[in-house]
């Protein structure tokens, strides 16, 4: 579910009468944020991408499903689903589904967390680590 401040923003860009691409980048955005808040993580940024357009469409940005032969098949099918049910009034967030899809991207950065630990020597690992702390009490100072 896209926060209220996105939905707000991509309007306000309706208004203002911008491209449904630059509405479905607030949502794009938000995704992004996500990923650096590191609420989850995504395989790749076209994968966040991906979250942020069909949010973007489901939230009711007439964003045009991609042309037939630059996607595939299941991507268009997947973007026309997307954008059916943003026609349609919103229907009630399923709790399990929304855990669910956290779940599965927060458990895909783990992966990739644990891949890149693989990689590294164990003083490799101490500097990533005392980067990290640094990042992470810059960010709480920053709030």
């Amino acid at each position: 579910m896209p926060e209220k401040k996105t939905i707000e923003r991509a309007e306000r860009d309706k208004r203002e009468g911008k491209a449904p691409t630059t509405q479905a980048g607030e949502f794009v955005r938000e995704e992004i944020e996500h990923i650096r808040e590191g609420r989850h993580g995504a395989r790749s940024p076209e994968q966040a991408i991906a979250i942020g357009l069909s949010k973007a469409r489901r939230a009711g940005v007439d964003l045009p499903v991609p042309k037939k032969g630059t996607v595939s098949e299941k991507t268009r099918r997947s973007a026309q689903h997307a954008l059916e049910a943003g026609d349609k009034p919103a229907a009630k967030v399923s709790r399990k589904r929304s855990r669910a899809t956290i779940g599965a991207l927060q458990h895909e950065s783990q992966a990739a967390a644990r891949k890149a630990a693989r990689t590294k020597s164990p003083a490799e690992r101490s500097h990533a680590a005392r980067k990290a702390a640094r990042t992470r009490a810059a960010h709480k100072a920053a709030k």
